[in-house]
């Protein structure tokens, strides 16, 4: 475990001593966010007119209210992420099939391929020997 950091920091106007074992910038960034937050409730009109203890939890509402909505967005982007991790997985399901297909379709156009090579030898060898059988005919009928 890492060593507690000490970092000074305001908030509203007074002076706090934040310490944890983040970093001292992440100290001060929640002291920033928290004094962002003041500010804004601070803008509201009837905010003035509010005691301090209601001062108070309407600040608290609105870190909860960002906290439940920034939570609400990771979750939902869990869940796009989950789904899109599907979709790669069906993608790279569907690429293998289809790598494996084409391989087959490659195989079997080289068997036909191979096929065909051997039926025109053979036509070959019988079209020669077809025109030997004629020829060798007519050549045996003009000696009589």
């Amino acid at each position: 475990m890492s060593a507690k950091k000490s970092v000074n920091v305001v908030i509203g106007n007074h002076m706090y001593n934040l310490s944890g074992y983040e970093e001292k910038e992440y100290l001060e960034k929640v002291a920033s966010y928290i004094n962002q937050k003041i500010d804004e409730v601070q803008e509201l009109q009837y905010y003035k007119q509010l005691n301090t203890d209601m001062k108070t939890v309407l600040l608290e509402l609105n870190i909860a209210d960002d906290y439940f909505k920034a939570r609400d967005r990771v979750m939902s982007m869990e869940a796009e992420m989950k789904q899109k991790d599907q979709e790669i997985y069906n993608l790279k399901h569907e690429l293998v099939s289809l790598q494996v297909k084409d391989n087959e379709m490659e195989n079997q156009l080289r068997d036909l391929e191979d096929e065909n090579r051997d039926l025109k030898l053979t036509k070959s060898k019988l079209e020669a020997s077809l025109e030997d059988a004629l020829l060798g005919g007519i050549g045996t009928g003009d000696q009589k």
